[in-house]
């Protein structure tokens, strides 16, 4: 295992695709500007077309010849998902998936488009919709699907019978909820895939601690966010940039080395910053009887199944 990996050492991945959902800000940005710099196709897929043009024009100040492309893709919208799937399988083809697009809620309880808790609803029923209706088209192209996990998945438990609907909302148990089933879907998925002999692969991978304070600086694109000096200092021993949080999602995306069922992270105390190595999952993000009982959810609240 080549502990020392970083993205500037990554081999050319001319005529590699990649599919970023987010791309435009945060992880998805340095995911999709570390990629492109490879030399692979990007595609951001994002809900905000004047947001993704600042991304892909940062991109190609740092590396002209960079071939990145939009695509929108609204996840808090079962209409838009379906709408950007329809286009995205009409790509020649699709190396990696990176469901990297998330939404961190506020005090107040939002809703997507379908009705959902803003949370639940984006960041696991949009993906999971998404890679539903991909799925043809990912397993004939032997794709890679990453999943966007998190640290939060350690401190609930998957119960997601009411995730949809919460009884009683909380912005950080529906967030954390929210990673574990990103996190629980990806690697039941891993497991169904397997089983079928599926040239699809499916891993799960979390940047550790990244803060906008540490974040280097993009013009048009937030990605800096600058913090009082107590705060860097008290945060810096336990914290990174979201540069380097884009490190273990890189490497899973289209390292050599990643297999099925992986879980990328970064490999320094706690997973909370460091290079990204194969790290390991709460047992409970494991637990398959859960995970079914998710995906039989998912299709029951999209309407989008999941035939493999």
């Amino acid at each position: 295992m080549t502990q020392d990996w970083i993205p500037n050492a990554l081999p050319p991945l001319h005529g590699k695709t990649v599919v970023v959902t987010g791309g435009n800000a945060g992880l998805g940005y340095f995911t999709s500007e570390q990629l492109a710099e490879a030399g692979a196709k990007v595609v951001i897929a994002a809900r905000n077309p004047q947001k993704a043009k600042a991304a892909i024009t940062a991109i190609k100040a740092r590396c002209p010849d960079a071939a990145v492309t939009y695509q929108h893709l609204d996840l808090a919208s079962l209409a838009s998902v379906r709408h950007a799937a329809a286009k995205l399988s009409e790509l020649e083809h699709i190396d990696s998936l990176v469901a990297n697009a998330g939404v961190i809620g506020s005090p107040l309880r939002q809703s997507t488009a379908d009705g959902f808790e803003l949370q639940f609803g984006t960041n696991h029923l949009g993906h999971f919709a998404l890679v539903a209706e991909l799925m043809p088209a990912l397993a004939a192209h032997g794709s890679r699907i990453v999943h966007l996990g998190s640290v939060s998945h350690r401190w609930v438990r998957p119960d997601f019978t009411t995730a949809a609907h919460p009884r009683k909302y909380s912005s950080y148990h529906s967030y954390a909820l929210s990673k574990l089933a990103v996190m629980s879907f990806g690697f039941e998925l891993a497991h169904r895939l397997e089983l079928l002999g599926s040239p699809a692969t499916s891993v799960v991978a979390h940047p550790g601690y990244a803060r906008s304070m540490f974040t280097p600086r993009r013009p048009g694109v937030a990605t800096y966010r600058p913090a009082p000096g107590m705060q860097r200092r008290f945060s810096r021993p336990f914290a990174q940039g979201k540069d380097a949080g884009a490190w273990p999602l890189v490497r899973a995306a289209v390292d050599n080395e990643v297999r099925n069922g992986d879980y990328w992270g970064p490999d320094g105390p706690f997973q909370l910053r460091g290079r990204p190595a194969l790290v390991q999952p709460q047992p409970h993000a494991l637990e398959r009887n859960a995970a079914s009982r998710l995906i039989d959810l998912s299709q029951e609240l999209t309407g989008f199944r999941l035939d493999l």
